[in-house]
């Protein structure tokens, strides 16, 4: 059986292409009892929370869920900001809960197979990367008002940092926590939203210079990822889910293509591994740990966009 704590109520059912399915209803179709206090909803006696309302209150309520003994699978990112987020990981770990931060690109076949690359070397020494993510706010969610997102509110936990946060995560899992970052960027469109658009952010991991670019205008959007070695280069675009390879002669070595992959399978197989985690089959993909240093990363360039100033983050982990 599945509850709900909701506050807005919006009843419409999508498809897994973001499409509004008419004449149906999200509580009928799926059968869902719905509650408006999370107190009810936790006398209810889940198992298992699944934490997806705005980012800012993202912490609030999973320390609540958390004390009441649920597992709990929290949408990225983990909050706005750090605090509370080691009482929660202490909550988690004295009352052995699974906790999973919800980076579904972690499942991408693209993503896998260039972390493996990497893993077995294949490009030689990495000396530098880019990562694209660029899309057309208003193009996220057809169905609603762009100006009311989570995305483009600020006091929601919204901006193109935050909310395009997953590059941070498969850059932290492919090179590890950057001990430098450097920001530019800010509301620089003409979108109405009081939240940066734009953000260019240059970091130091290990001292390769890695570079990320999220913007919230760019149609058609793009999604991609450039790893140079000096025995080779691996490029990824997500967005016709392929990868290609070059070896140091410049030759295509490697080129693979999931033709037909559905986003939706991203988000099936991230719900089987959480699953299979509170089974006790798995060991989560995305500890709370993990999902708090790509937190860190993007909190990061956020300050140094404001101030102008490079961030330190250091070696610790």
């Amino acid at each position: 059986m599945i509850a709900a704590y909701r506050v807005r109520r919006n009843a419409l059912v999508l498809t897994d292409q973001l499409k509004e399915e008419h004449g149906s209803s999200l509580e009928d179709k799926y059968n869902i009892s719905v509650f408006d206090n999370l107190d009810d909803a936790l006398a209810w006696g889940p198992q298992i929370a699944i934490v997806c309302n705005p980012s800012s209150l993202h912490i609030p309520t999973a320390l609540a869920v958390a004390r009441a003994g649920c597992h709990l699978l929290i949408e990225k990112p983990l909050s706005i900001s750090l605090d509370g987020v080691d009482l929660l990981n202490n909550i988690v770990e004295e009352k052995k809960l699974v906790a999973l931060v919800a980076y579904q690109l972690r499942f991408h076949p693209c993503l896998r197979r260039a972390h493996t690359l990497l893993q077995e070397n294949c490009i030689g020494k990495v000396i530098a990367v880019r990562s694209e993510v660029g899309e057309y706010l208003p193009d996220w969610h057809t169905y609603e008002d762009y100006r009311t997102m989570y995305a483009s509110r600020k006091e929601l936990g919204g901006g193109v940092v935050l909310s395009q946060i997953h590059e941070m995560d498969y850059l932290y899992w492919f090179f590890g926590l950057p001990q430098r970052v450097f920001a530019l960027g800010g509301h620089l469109s003409s979108l109405e939203i009081d939240v940066e658009d734009t953000a260019s952010i240059l970091m130091d991991c290990g001292g390769v210079p890695v570079h990320v670019h999220q913007d919230y205008v760019q149609r058609p959007g793009r999604r991609n990822l450039q790893i140079i070695g000096d025995a080779g280069k691996i490029l990824v675009d997500l967005r016709t889910s392929s990868i290609e390879v070059f070896n140091q002669a410049g030759q295509l070595c490697e080129e693979q293509a999931w033709s037909g992959f559905q986003r939706n399978q991203l988000f099936i197989d991230e719900l089987n591994h959480f699953l299979a985690c509170v089974a006790g089959q798995e060991k989560p993909m995305v500890s709370l740990r993990d999902g708090a240093q790509s937190l860190r990363m993007a909190l990061a360039a956020k300050k140094s966009m404001t101030t102008g100033d490079v961030v330190r983050l250091g070696e610790d982990k």
